[in-house]
């Protein structure tokens, strides 16, 4: 297939138009078979959920060209049992998986020309989402709800590429609360991480590095990402905490850390054994693993990059997940879904 005309080594991590979308509703009981549709606008009901009560969520995942020409989707499974969860918990009527697969396959394969080309460094980000379309006056759940899926090219989430950030932790402002709903992707939660995020980047960081909201001693996330350290013995740790998002990317990087004999441990990480680690980074979707160059705690600093590079922990588990996404390296785990065969 003829690619789109698009300048793809250079592509910004921000919305390029895209040929379609595709919509389903859920009324009295059941989802629709879904709609393609090129109307890049959503008429909604000035009543609806979503606009007065947060009935929302969403996902983000990648669809790649691998070096063979095959058009591949990384974990699709991992994202619909997180949409489910989410919804649930903001009792919205949860998509089913196989619907939800079903969805990604059909607009990824209705805008393929979009999927960037092999080693151009870019991919196909791939957006779910779903929000309370039915109106109501009270706080109550929708009667109707909408489930969407538009697609993008993208680039780098950081211009820079895969260099390291400067993270500060944030002691004033808190994510979520213990036994509140920052363990789902909803979209409140990213809309109370403004605040300190803009103070952060004001001060000259890149993002904040937040602490549990109960004790202020536990590290939970660092913006909009999981955090991760590397210990001086080697171990692979990552916070433990019923406030953070699971990561999907930070599941698969503990599956490949226990592989390069990492020993990863899933456990509370207090705030104060930032200054004994030998590597940090902050995983997701959007930047695969972006590494730590240094964190700033009240008075202290302690720096892991003092050459502007990555450390070699994170370099090889970056090459190695990002390796598998590209068909580079086996995919051992099935964690690869081919959408498109191709030849190169």
């Amino acid at each position: 297939m003829q690619k789109a005309d698009l300048d793809w080594k250079n592509l910004t991590f921000g919305f390029h138009k895209t040929d379609c979308n595709i919509r389903y509703t859920w009324k009295d009981g059941a989802w629709s078979g879904g709609t393609l549709s090129e109307d890049q606008h959503i008429p909604i009901h000035i009543g609806a959920t979503s606009l007065h009560y947060g009935q929302t969520c969403f996902e983000g995942l990648k669809v790649f060209e691998q070096k063979n020409g095959d058009v591949v989707v990384f974990r699709v499974e991992e994202n619909a049992k997180r949409l489910i969860r989410s919804c649930e918990k903001i009792f919205m009527a949860p998509v089913p998986e196989q619907l939800f697969i079903d969805a990604v396959y059909k607009v990824v394969n209705a805008n393929l020309k979009f999927v960037p080309p092999y080693g151009t460094g870019a991919s196909l980000y791939v957006r779910p989402f779903v929000f309370g379309s039915g109106p109501q006056v009270g706080v109550k759940p929708a009667d109707e709800y909408t489930f969407m899926i538009f697609v993008t090219p993208v680039g780098p989430y950081f211009r820079t590429g895969f260099k390291p950030v400067h993270l500060i932790v944030e002691e004033e402002y808190d994510r979520a609360a213990p036994n509140g709903i920052g363990d789902v992707k909803v979209g409140g939660n990213y809309a109370a991480g403004l605040r300190a995020s803009f103070r952060a980047k004001e001060q000259g960081y890149t993002e904040v590095l937040y602490l549990d909201a109960k004790e202020k001693r536990y590290i939970d996330e660092s913006g909009p990402a999981n955090f991760f350290g590397i210990t001086k013995d080697n171990r692979y740790i990552t916070p433990q905490s019923d406030s953070i998002l699971p990561s999907i990317t930070n599941m698969s990087l503990v599956s490949l850390a226990e592989e390069m004999g990492l020993n990863p441990e899933r456990r509370p990480i207090d705030v104060e054994e930032i200054f004994s680690l030998k590597e940090a980074g902050c995983c997701g979707t959007a930047a695969v693993i972006t590494p730590v160059g240094s964190i700033t705690y009240g008075e202290r600093k302690v720096v892991y990059s003092k050459d502007g590079n990555a450390g070699p922990i994170a370099t090889a588990l970056y090459n190695k997940l990002t390796g598998i996404q590209l068909g580079d390296e086996p995919d051992t785990r099935d964690w690869i879904r081919v959408i498109q065969a191709g030849s190169p």
